[in-house]
C-alpha cells in the first residue's frame, strides 16, 4: 500500500496539519488504527498538561460556563462541577416506614 501525505484539521486549533506518507507508514507499522486529530503545537501543550486536555464549554444543564478535562464529542450533554455532582447524589430515602402517612 503506498502512501501520500493528507491534510487534516485539528480538533483542537482548527487549523489544517500534514499527515505525511512517512507518519501513515509509522502509524500502520504500530498499530495505530486512528489517524492524529492534533496538529503538532496542540499536542505538545498536551504534553506539557500531563496528557490532559482541557475545554471551556457551556453546560448542557444550566448554561454556566465552564471547563472540562476532555474533548467534548458525539453530541453528549456536558455539565459543570454543581450539575453533575447533584445529578449524581441518590435521592433521599425513607429510612422509616412510619414516616410514610
Amino acid at each position: 500500500m503506498e502512501f501520500t501525505d493528507r491534510v487534516l484539521k485539528c480538533v483542537e486549533c482548527g487549523e489544517e496539519f500534514v499527515f505525511s506518507a512517512g507518519e501513515q507508514l509509522f502509524f500502520r507499522e504500530k498499530g495505530f488504527n486512528h489517524q492524529p486529530r492534533h496538529c503538532k503545537k496542540c499536542k505538545r501543550k498536551i504534553i506539557k498538561k500531563g496528557g490532559r486536555v482541557e475545554t471551556r464549554v457551556s453546560c448542557s444543564e444550566c448554561g454556566a460556563p465552564t471547563t472540562v478535562p476532555f474533548l467534548p464529542h458525539l453530541g453528549l450533554p456536558v455539565l459543570c462541577r454543581s450539575c453533575f455532582q447533584r445529578l449524581r447524589e441518590p435521592p433521599p430515602r425513607i429510612s422509616d416506614q412510619s414516616q410514610i402517612s
